[in-house]
């Protein structure tokens, strides 16, 4: 459902012709089909096989490697070791939605002086075959001088903790660091003075809470394919988020020039922020370069869960005192957060996220960046938000039962709005977080009253969405077609809304606008899809590359009537004259005008290059129902609603999608999903087996509100939409268990096992109160 006073309907009913309506995706037939070609779908002639030789130990200095027998060995071609890879300078660079240190990633692609997790890629062959690649691996000899290692984030800020960087002083520290440690950066954000207004609460709750790491859960895994030429020359096919960020990292990695590198985004099988590293594709190229041919390489599911990043674990402690009548008075939080075997956790973010959704006077923020014997974390849809969100909004609701106030009342009474500054120093524009919150106390399933058995929970979210750098084109065919051209992945049903919004800004119908996504060599640079930016940056990008169009067309119409360009208006798909005075001219379609085109200039085209701001930021309110079986501890959701301000629905199908997919994901984080690291640091659920994701079974048609007010920076009024989902599932499944047993649960996930012994400890302290 839709809460705009303009909302769409199926046939496009309000204001716009074609934004809000629900047409088939351009790239439907082709995936349900299985024409559309995936990362490893891709091959070419004369191809060999690269596979990684990893560490089996999370922590040891590599002493040597010998590749001799590898070498050797018939059908082996190339092998590859950190010594084919240059130094990298200690410089820090955008990775999607977080930060990276060029040094430590190309010492994530292959171990140098240490192996620091089980799974570091410490040699790669590319050989004839998959079977001779294996064996190849089997022959490769590394002596290792076993460290002790540490997996727990408390246990690696300890004084006494196994150092992984003996160069690693904490950056941000208060006396400034003179030892290394784990604790890579200090973080900290003030507004006000909270701790002397703790003095005016008449209620304060305190709790600390942990969550552990969780893989995105795409199906597809890592897979790429190098083809690197004797002229230097190098063509890559990648499954990726963004593929210009491939060739920046690949090109720094391997000391190439960005013109010499061509990378194809493939179509991908999922993502959620997890495939905006590079792991495969500079050893590809180098090993393409050693053997010269094509080197095809692709993870299994082990080395996905072994090797790439998952999103972070961590501890977070959140203070919150208010009078007795709700208005929050001040509020803290301290984050530590696991940034795996390299600094660069979303710590950040998550600090930065854990207040937003609310106007309180007097916050102070504190987050640590801890390494750990991990892989690298990588995102996951508004990383660290979901983090910082489970432990404040479960203190939320601690709160509003201390109180005895509707949590929706609560939340509303001290809601962020236009004006309110955040914690961070950012002030909000026009914001949706109190229609929101409005929307889910409106709605059907709140004035539901609760199932016998049930309990009812409520959590919000926030998530700051980004622009950047964003390129488009737009070219009209011989037959007034319109090609739109951009140059991100399509993760979330982008194609269809950047035609949309093309096909609304021309005047045309949506079929007669086909977007292409184009490689590195094809459009100007664009951003990685990550952050929720495409429909709102790149989507802005697209309008303004049609606007150029228009504004050509425009011309070839004046000259074709031999009158003043601004004699010629534009208006539904057709060029018309200004006004009366102008001349009696009947009008143009694109495709009349394209008709002509060799007489009025030549080919017609437009183009938009940008650095866009102004994203509006996304809220969103998440209810959940559900019971709890008191013996077994296994969690049964019987309903659930996700709320969400997504500025103009530009595809209502899809922002749904988007929607109910951020809950499936949480709802998971919140009971089953987690990494499973034993004594030896090694993890022992590296599969789908028994790494346990939600299925179609386990959960109810979650039901969407579609709360609509606009982002006042985009002319469609456009916010991002694919992050805030994310963000309320942990504590709203928190919180309804804490209603449903009377057990607080502050440990994630809340799994039958941990769930159990939970409700057997507060029994006999239950019985004891009774």
């Amino acid at each position: 459902m839709s809460t705009s006073p303009n909302a769409k309907g199926p046939n496009g009913h309000g204001k716009y012709k074609w934004i809000g309506t629900r047409p088939d995706r351009p790239d439907g037939a082709d995936k349900v089909t299985g024409r559309a070609r995936f990362g490893a779908d891709f091959n070419l002639p004369g191809q060999l096989i690269g596979k990684v030789l990893r560490s089996p130990h999370p922590h040891a200095v590599i002493r040597s490697i010998d590749t001799s027998k590898a070498e050797a060995l018939p059908g082996v071609k190339a092998v590859v070791t950190a010594k084919d890879f240059p130094d990298q300078a200690n410089l820090t660079v955008p990775a999607g939605e977080m930060q990276v240190n060029l040094r430590d990633v190309t010492r994530n692609i292959m171990a140098r002086e240490k192996a620091l997790y089980e799974g570091h890629a410490v040699a790669a062959v590319a050989a004839t075959s998959e079977a001779i690649a294996r064996q190849a691996l089997t022959l490769i000899k590394v002596d290792y001088e076993v460290l002790p290692h540490v997996i727990d984030v408390a246990e690696a800020m300890k004084p006494d903790a196994p150092v992984l960087h003996d160069h690693l002083l904490t950056e941000g520290a208060q006396p400034p660091a003179t030892t290394p440690s784990n604790i890579a950066k200090r973080i900290e954000f003030k507004k006000g003075d909270a701790g002397s207004a703790f003095a005016q609460a008449e209620v304060v709750i305190e709790k600390s809470f942990t969550t552990q790491p969780v893989h995105q859960g795409y199906i597809e895994p890592h897979a790429t394919l190098a083809s690197a030429s004797e002229d230097g020359q190098v063509q890559l096919w990648s499954t990726t988020q963004g593929h210009f960020q491939v060739r920046g990292f690949c090109s720094r990695l391997l000391n190439l020039d960005t013109s010499q590198i061509r990378v194809t985004a493939t179509e991908i099988g999922g993502g959620f922020g997890g495939k905006t590293v590079v792991y495969l594709e500079p050893v590809a190229i180098r090993l393409s370069q050693k053997a010269g041919k094509p080197v095809k390489m692709a993870m299994s599911r082990e080395e996905v869960f072994r090797a790439s990043g998952p999103a972070p674990g961590g501890n977070v402690k959140v203070k919150i005192g208010a009078r007795k009548d709700g208005r929050i008075v001040a509020a803290t939080c301290t984050v530590e957060m696991q940034a795996g075997a390299f600094p660069g956790s979303p710590v950040g973010p998550a600090c930065m996220c854990s207040f937003a959704c609310y106007d309180i006077d007097n916050v102070h923020i504190e987050g640590f960046d801890v390494v750990s014997n991990r892989p690298k974390v990588a995102a996951y849809r508004a990383p660290g938000a979901p983090i910082s969100a489970w432990a404040v909004e479960s203190t939320m609701d601690m709160l509003a039962q201390e109180l005895d106030i509707d949590p929706i009342d609560l939340r509303l009474m001290n809601a962020a709005k236009k004006g309110t500054k955040t914690a961070y120093g950012v002030t909000f524009d026009t914001i949706g977080m109190i229609e929101t919150l409005e929307a889910v106390k409106n709605s059907a399933h709140y004035r539901a009253p609760v199932k016998h058995g049930y309990a009812r929970g409520v959590s919000a979210g926030f998530w700051f969405n980004v622009g950047a750098d964003s390129s488009a084109a737009a070219h009209v065919g011989e037959d007034g077609s319109v090609t739109v051209i951009s140059g991100n992945p399509d993760i979330g049903g982008s194609r269809a809304s950047l035609a949309l919004m093309a096909a609304e800004e021309l005047g045309v119908d949506y079929d007669k606008v086909r977007p292409i996504i184009a490689d590195t060599a094809s459009i100007g640079f664009n951003f990685v899809t990550g952050g929720s930016r495409v429909t709102f940056a790149t989507g802005l990008a697209v309008v303004n590359s049609v606007r150029d169009l228009i504004r050509e067309l425009k011309v070839r119409a004046a000259k074709i009537w031999k009158v003043d360009p601004d004699a010629v208006s534009w208006e539904n798909g057709m060029a018309k004259p200004a006004g009366s005075n102008v001349g009696e001219f009947e009008p143009l379609s694109i495709a009349q005008i394209a008709a002509q085109a060799g007489r009025t200039g030549g080919p017609i085209n437009g183009h938009a290059q940008l650095n866009v701001t102004g994203a509006g930021p996304g809220f969103g309110v998440h209810v959940c129902d559900l019971k709890v079986d008191p013996d077994t501890g296994c969690v049964h959701i019987g309903r659930y609603t996700a709320a969400q301000d997504v500025g103009t629905a530009i595809h209502p199908a899809y922002v749904e999608g988007q929607l109910q997919g951020g809950a499936v994901q949480g709802i998971g984080w919140a009971l089953n999903e987690e990494y499973i690291y034993n004594a030896k640091g090694r993890l022992d659920n590296a599969g789908f087996l028994d790494y346990r994701m939600p299925v179609a079974s386990d959960l109810p048609m979650i039901e969407t509100i579609l709360v609509e007010v606009p982002n006042p920076t985009h002319p469609y009024g456009v916010r991002g939409v694919g992050e805030v989902p994310i963000v309320p599932p942990t504590a709203a499944v928190g919180n309804a268990i804490a209603r449903a047993t009377g057990v607080r649960m502050t440990d994630l996930p809340m799994s039958p096992p941990r769930l159990s012994e939970a409700l057997d400890a507060a029994a006999p302290m239950k019985m004891a109160a009774e």
